[in-house]
Parts: structure tokens; C-alpha cells; sequence
């Protein structure tokens, strides 16, 4: 199963396509940056996040985008919108 997790910083909206899927599931733990006080959401298809077994296929995932969030804090979190589908992390910027 290839499993997308998009990580969304509060207060913005999505730059970038969320997840494929009919609906998504925004996860209860948003990620926070140990430094400051930004906060990323969670966005996950709901066919993945209600699968008996998204515990511990997102677990390495959500790994990737805490050390994203945190690296980020560097450039004052100017990017607003995660994306990790396996070991790589997309940052989505705007065009602008």
C-alpha cells in the first residue's frame, strides 16, 4: 500500500493537491515545531487512515514530516504544506 500523508500548517490552506481520495481524515496529533509555536495538520485518505494497519505503516512516515516541520523552522516556516509518499518530502511552495 502506498500511503501519502500531507502535513498542513495551521491557519493556511493547502498550496498543493491533498491525497487522492473521496475523503480525506484530518489526524487528531498535528506536528509541532519544538521551538516556536507553529502547528502542522495532518491530511490522510480515509481508506488508509481507518486501515487496521496505518498505525504502523504511517509511523515512519510521520517521522519524515516532524523532521521537515523542524528543519523548516530555519526559514521561519515559509513553507506551509508537506508531502511524503514513502522516504521523500515534498515541500509545496507557490508559484507566487
Amino acid at each position: 500500500m502506498k500511503l501519502t500523508i500531507a502535513a498542513i500548517r495551521s491557519g493556511t490552506d493547502p498550496i498543493g493537491k491533498l491525497p487522492h481520495a473521496a475523503f480525506h481524515r484530518w489526524l487528531e496529533d498535528p506536528i509541532y515545531c519544538q521551538k516556536c509555536d507553529a502547528a502542522y495538520n495532518l491530511v490522510v485518505p480515509w481508506d488508509d487512515a481507518v486501515s487496521k494497519f496505518f498505525e504502523d505503516q504511517s509511523r515512519p512516515l510521520i517521522m519524515l514530516l516532524r523532521k521537515a516541520v523542524q528543519l523548516g523552522h530555519g526559514n521561519n516556516h515559509r513553507v506551509s504544506h508537506f508531502e511524503t509518499s514513502g522516504v521523500v518530502v515534498r515541500s509545496i511552495t507557490s508559484a507566487n
